[in-house]
């Protein structure tokens, strides 16, 4: 892609992203979504591939479809209320109808079935921006909606956090599996959002350092099923020593980074009184860790046929800038000790 194109379409991604956050009219927010839509559009067809522009399709039109929702929604706010301020979302039904269009947006069970299709049909790149840059602005919107039912979101949670576990179990392409990875982290976000929307933010932060660490490596191994991680420890031996211990903070076990938000949410939702629900997502969590090690074990303790094919890239040298995986790696694994300080930056 001309570099000039793709620095425009970057820049409108930032904007639109930005506009969303600055926004107190629900129409600006609106335009600020749209323009996120459409700047991310060509980014996803700019391989003519039939896989790519179908995902692309399947993207535009949900986005569409909750975008249409969101602006429907705020209409009738203001048409009820007289307010088309974002704080002043009173009346249950619009609060009700935004809240299901930005989980449509997120790609939040039961509305997510879009997500896995279309990050199966991009490259990796465009995978990361999707999964990670993409939720800010429904996020940002979703932070400030005072929520008219606490039962909806803890159900859109909760069921996030089953499906995203139950669905990468049986899956062998990479892309997918993060997509459904991605569907559980939002869900145990969307868990604590109304008690502890702190805790929100710093779980949407962790997660965002976790993914981009996967992307990377799986861009510089250039792997996109499980099969092809066999052939890792020939391209990057430390890398490949290094990626289950990714994964599983992915998983959230301790001592790494993501046991941070997975320990301070349980512990939010068993002081608000909600243990069972507690209960059910840490237990959903282990769904999520048995493809996580599923991924380790192939990269780590399975072995390529040793021919040419498998072990001529040890002897070619990686031209991938690896500075920011570097960085990325270092705070997925070694985060964990400074969870008091970072909560008390995030809550100040």
């Amino acid at each position: 892609m001309n570099p000039y194109i793709l620095a425009i379409l970057l820049f409108g991604l930032g904007l639109g992203t930005t506009i969303t956050f600055a926004s107190s009219h629900w129409l600006l927010a609106w335009m600020g979504l749209e323009m996120n839509t459409l700047a991310i559009i060509p980014l996803m067809t700019q391989h003519h591939h039939p896989r790519a522009v179908e995902a692309t399709t399947k993207y535009f039109l949900t986005q569409a479809t909750a975008a249409a929702t969101l602006l429907f929604a705020s209409v009738t706010n203001a048409w009820l209320t007289g307010q088309w301020e974002i704080q002043q979302i009173t009346h249950p039904l619009p609060s009700t109808m935004i809240t299901l269009a930005l989980a449509l947006k997120i790609g939040l069970a039961p509305l997510h079935a879009w997500l896995p299709e279309v990050l199966q049909g991009l490259d990796l790149t465009t995978g990361l921006i999707l999964s990670t840059w993409q939720k800010l602005a429904p996020f940002a919107l979703i932070l400030q909606l005072q929520p008219s039912s606490s039962t909806l979101l803890i159900i859109l949670g909760l069921t996030s956090t089953l499906i995203g576990g139950w669905g990468g179990l049986n899956q062998t392409q990479l892309r997918k599996i993060l997509a459904y990875s991605s569907i559980a982290h939002l869900g145990w976000m969307i868990l604590v959002l109304q008690f502890s929307p702190s805790i929100t933010l710093l779980t949407l932060l962790t997660y965002f350092i976790m993914t981009f660490s996967t992307f990377l490596v799986f861009k510089l191994n250039e792997s996109t099923n499980i099969n092809t991680l066999a052939t890792s420890w020939a391209k990057a031996p430390a890398l490949t020593a290094l990626m289950p211990l990714i994964l599983l903070s992915l998983g959230g076990l301790p001592p790494l980074t993501g046991f941070m938000p997975k320990w301070l949410i349980l512990q939010e939702l068993t002081k608000q009184g909600l243990a069972p629900t507690a209960t059910l997502a840490a237990l959903s969590a282990l769904l999520s860790l048995h493809f996580y090690l599923r991924l380790s074990y192939a990269m780590t303790l399975t072995i390529s046929p040793n021919n040419l094919t498998g072990s001529t890239p040890w002897r070619l040298p990686s031209t991938q800038l690896t500075y920011p995986l570097a960085t990325s790696t270092a705070m997925t694994i070694c985060l964990l000790p400074l969870t008091p300080a970072i909560s008390a930056l995030l809550t100040s």
